[in-house]
């Protein structure tokens, strides 16, 4: 499905949970959920304008807020959205660049209903390698980390495996991982349950997703909570393969890399993070105003209002931003 229609304002139509991403050639894509229904709107000037918004699927009984929608992510030849439905099922959709066409593919669980919480992150490499982490309940019946990859040729993920488990049960229950990836590193960051405590932990494989290391947690200090933050943070690994994490603790944001004490960025919530090569920059919102935090000259930027902001860096060091506000799907390069 394809469409050519371009929208003549900054907003795209009625959605929520927008997700952002570019592919080796530029063009950027824009993903989100209104009811039951997936939408993605491209665009091929570096985020001035985008398309009309196209139908990419009917997911019945899909996941939609609270970090719970359609996830994007693109790389050389190929686009992939997953979607999650309440019973379990994570559907996934691939669309050829040179066709423009999206196509069901079927689902990557291979397990049936194995991942009801609705939360999960994708990545692509460069070369149409692509990795996903979800939030699984098929081990002792309660939510642990699962991960699975695939090839661009393969028409199917590969067998889920178990990337992480709790000694205590289980991770943090409505957090959403993340996933990251550079060249053979794969980085996975997830909100665990440990002694009462909901801390963010890395774990990274350096062979594709093959094996992954011990996890570790993030930061010096630790939150002791009774509940669940719903505030996952993100996470992007840039080009001299540096893991950098954002995340949220009582209130507050900060930035951490692994084994390095965590930095206060700002008070706020729902941060997010996104990258190119060796720039990055930390996106969130503090109330309702959403912000851009830039890493390398520590300006920070207003977008605009609203909520769920997420970002996407173009080659010519633009960022492309997604928000929702007022029930609507607004973009804006900055």
């Amino acid at each position: 499905m394809s469409s050519h229609a371009v929208i003549n304002s900054n907003s795209l139509g009625k959605g929520q949970q927008p997700q952002v991403s570019v592919d080796n050639a530029g063009t950027v894509r824009i993903v989100f959920g209104s009811d039951d229904q997936v939408f993605c709107a491209t665009s091929k000037d570096h985020g001035r304008t985008f398309s009309k918004p196209v139908l990419v699927a009917k997911v019945p009984g899909m996941h939609l807020g609270m970090s719970r929608g359609p996830q994007l992510t693109s790389s050389a030849r190929y686009s992939v959205i997953t979607a999650m439905d309440k019973a379990g099922d994570i559907h996934w959709f691939k669309l050829d660049h040179t066709t423009d066409r999206w196509q069901a593919m079927g689902v990557v669980n291979d397990l049936k209903e194995s991942a009801p919480e609705g939360l999960m992150s994708i990545a692509a490499d460069k070369s149409d390698n692509f990795y996903a982490v979800w939030l699984d309940t098929r081990t002792g019946k309660h939510n642990q980390i699962y991960f699975s990859s695939l090839k661009a040729a393969q028409k199917n993920w590969s067998k889920n495996v178990l990337a992480y488990q709790s000694p205590d049960q289980h991770v943090c229950e409505c957090c959403r991982p993340t996933i990251a990836v550079q060249g053979p590193v794969v980085a996975i960051m997830f909100r665990n349950w440990l002694n009462g405590s909901r801390d963010l932990y890395v774990t990274r494989s350096s062979n594709q997703g093959k094996t992954f290391a011990g996890a570790e947690k993030l930061g010096l200090d630790t939150w002791k909570l009774n509940g669940c933050p719903m505030d996952g943070g993100g996470l992007f690994i840039n080009a001299s393969n540096t893991i950098q994490t954002t995340w949220q603790r009582k209130g507050m944001i900060y930035y951490c890399q692994p084994g390095q004490p965590e930095v206060f960025v700002s008070n706020g919530r729902n941060c997010a993070m996104a990258g190119s090569g060796a720039t990055s920059v930390i996106t969130y919102q503090e109330n309702d105003t959403l912000k851009v935090f830039s890493l390398k000259n520590k300006i920070t930027q207003l977008v605009g209002n609203g909520t769920f902001l997420r970002s996407a860096i173009l080659t010519n060091g633009k960022v492309v931003c997604a928000w929702e506000q007022d029930n609507s799907i607004k973009f804006k390069s900055i």
